[in-house]
């Protein structure tokens, strides 16, 4: 099996330039066997790789961009799904490879779907579950949660610390003085008749 991976040798932008770099850079790390061909200067190439890429693959343009990979007749990606294959490890797989002796095998995308499904079941079942018991739970009055308060047994007050000059009440309407508390004034007493 051959990958075929289409791209255009002369084009002017730079992003499709960078993106065949990286697709064949990563199958030659890889020591996939691939072929190049090229749509640029092949007609016959590129009227072929726009005939086999899946319409939904296709832009809203209708032309599709290179690079786009194959393996043999079928078809692979672009460059979009070849990254996100990479980056889940799952580039044999993507390319319709069986992985090399010893690697470890990409795990079966339905397999993983159906875990995911499981596991939102799951979550939903929880969250369901929750809200009925929420449900059943009787609401609680204002006036419940009084007599409930007022039921519970209640740490004592501590005692009062006792009485000193610093902390004896003042009437309201005299000043504290703090000479006049710990006996260091001099303050002749005045005579309110006179």
């Amino acid at each position: 099996m051959v990958i075929k991976v289409f791209l255009a040798s002369s084009s002017g932008s730079t992003a499709i330039k960078k993106k065949q770099q990286d697709v064949l850079g990563f199958l030659e790390a890889l020591k996939v066997d691939y072929a190049q061909l090229d749509i640029a200067c092949n007609e016959d190439n590129r009227m072929w790789m726009r005939e086999n890429v899946p319409v939904e693959k296709k832009p809203t343009n209708g032309i599709p961009l290179p690079p786009q990979i194959f393996n043999e007749e079928s078809y692979c990606g672009d460059y979009e799904t070849f990254f996100d294959a990479k980056e889940d490890n799952a580039v044999y797989a993507f390319l319709g490879l069986p992985p090399p002796p010893g690697s470890k095998k990409a795990p079966v995308k339905e397999e993983e779907a159906q875990e995911e499904v499981e596991d939102e079941e799951a979550k939903e079942e929880e969250e369901l579950r929750q809200l009925e018991e929420e449900e059943e739970a009787p609401e609680v009055t204002e006036q419940e949660e009084e007599d409930e308060y007022l039921e519970r047994p209640h740490v004592p007050a501590l005692p009062d610390p006792p009485l000193t000059p610093q902390t004896a009440p003042h009437p309201p309407d005299y000043p504290r003085c703090p000479q006049l508390l710990t006996g260091n004034a001099h303050v002749p007493l005045l005579d309110p008749a006179g």
